[in-house]
């Protein structure tokens, strides 16, 4: 039998707090059903499913594809306080590994995030962001 034609390339889980709800086995379980070719997950800031997702994928014949929607700093990461009145200082990226090279940076970034620029959120910026790109594809659906 044929695969989908349909990648979902954006999606949160369990592990988006306030917005995701798929539990990682059941949208496995479901994208194995559907004939998913390939999946991935981008959940808020974290990479928290990531482990689980790529080891349940990969025995469905699911090829993973691991991402995370950063939080990105107008400025520097560094810089805790709000330029605009609100806490809302920030933007969002969506970024997928294409090789081991993106995972690794992707583990870089979203640890970055929490230790140097947590405001509110987990945030990097530019020049975090320009220093550990290789391996890594950019989605504009969420800018």
């Amino acid at each position: 039998m044929s695969h989908a034609d349909f990648v979902h390339l954006h999606l949160h889980t369990e592990y988006s707090l306030l917005d995701g709800a798929c539990r990682l086995d059941r949208l496995v379980d479901k994208a194995h059903e559907l004939r998913f070719p390939a999946l991935a997950i981008t959940d808020h800031g974290v990479l928290c499913g990531a482990i689980d997702f790529y080891q349940a994928a990969r025995d469905k014949g699911i090829k993973p594809i691991l991402g995370c929607e950063v939080y990105v700093a107008p400025g520097s990461r560094f810089e805790k306080k709000a330029s605009g009145g609100g806490k809302d200082v920030y933007h969002h990226l969506v970024l997928l590994a294409k090789d081991e090279a993106g995972y690794q940076n992707l583990i870089k970034l979203a640890t970055a995030a929490h230790l140097e620029g947590y405001y509110y959120k987990p945030r990097i910026d530019k020049e975090i962001l320009a220093a550990n790109k290789e391996g890594l594809i950019a989605l504009s659906g969420c800018l």
